[in-house]
């Protein structure tokens, strides 16, 4: 009995604290960082200010927590579901994800906030990046280590090629969208852009090719 009212509280908990997310992200995209407060996230969550407080004690951590759920959604690019040793179907599974993840209307809502409040809210940025952005590029990165461990891939420098490849494809699918309102690339689009990066990657990393 104990055991099935505990695992029906946890249920509750959770259910609370997926409508207190839901209803923050809603106003924060709406209303900025600054111009939602907890109050008006518990009224639209339908949720008491003790209950929003005991999940989230502070806004910034409420919105760490949305930042780190969107980034989770990804996939592990330290396990990719390709053949191994198949550098070409390992990195085009990696980067179509990563296209899809940033291309997902609510993740560019979200850098358009951190950018838009980071002169008086910098925690927001250290948020996107410390717990969103690091954790996910750390992953490709020991992708490619464990690629170069192989001999599937030459990558002295892992840092540096997770960083190119990521890179380009975000250079594509993510960053014109912070300026232009009618940027909309198709899926073909998109997958050309991930394309071009993987050979690129190839070119560059491929044991067959001639580094110096």
């Amino acid at each position: 009995m104990t055991a099935a009212l505990s695992a029906h509280h946890q249920q509750l908990a959770q259910r609370k604290r997926e409508a207190i997310t839901a209803a923050a992200t809603k106003l924060f995209l709406e209303r900025g960082y600054d111009g939602t407060s907890l109050a008006k996230i518990a009224q639209e969550a339908a949720v008491s200010k003790s209950t929003l407080f005991k999940q989230f004690p502070t806004k910034a951590a409420l919105f760490e927590a949305i930042v780190t759920e969107y980034w989770k959604r990804g996939p592990d690019p330290a396990a990719p579901a390709t053949p191994p040793g198949d550098l070409r179907a390992g990195l085009s599974a990696i980067g179509r994800q990563y296209a899809e993840l940033i291309t997902r209307p609510a993740m560019a809502a979200l850098f358009r906030i951190v950018i838009a409040e980071l002169p008086r809210f910098p925690e927001l940025g250290r948020a996107q990046f410390e717990l969103g952005k690091l954790p996910y590029f750390t992953s490709v990165q020991h992708y490619l280590e464990a690629q170069h461990t192989a001999g599937t891939a030459v990558v002295p420098d892992s840092e540096s090629a997770t960083n190119q490849f990521l890179g380009m494809i975000a250079n594509y699918a993510l960053w014109p969208r912070m300026l232009l309102a009618d940027w909309n690339p198709t899926p073909a689009d998109i997958n050309h852009a991930v394309d071009e990066a993987v050979t690129t990657m190839l070119t560059r990393h491929h044991p067959t090719t001639q580094h110096p």
